[in-house]
């Protein structure tokens, strides 16, 4: 199994979202349809501008919570390592 680590954001980039999965696609459409009531909803984070994957659970969880204790500027130097342009990866998955 694949499991994910996984940044949202909305349309301006000001509010971040930091999650796992071990369905990137089918929690990403999840987010951008609004179908479960939560963080991302409220704050309309329907852009995926960063992720990573990894074979071991644990390890992705370990990733998450290391990504989550990191200050914002961190958090954005990590985004904009792959993703200067802030584009949504969610149509990337589309077509791989």
């Amino acid at each position: 199994m694949i499991y994910s680590v996984y940044i949202m954001t909305n349309f301006r980039n000001n509010v971040l979202y930091i999650g796992v999965t071990n369905n990137l696609l089918r929690r990403v459409y999840q987010h951008k349809s609004k179908e479960i009531d939560s963080f991302t909803k409220k704050y309309n984070l329907v852009k995926l501008v960063y992720y990573e994957v990894g074979d071991e659970i644990l390890t992705m969880i370990e990733r998450e919570k290391q990504i989550k204790s990191w200050g914002r500027k961190k958090k954005i130097e990590l985004i904009e390592k792959t993703n200067s342009d802030w584009r949504d990866l969610y149509y990337d998955l589309l077509w791989d």
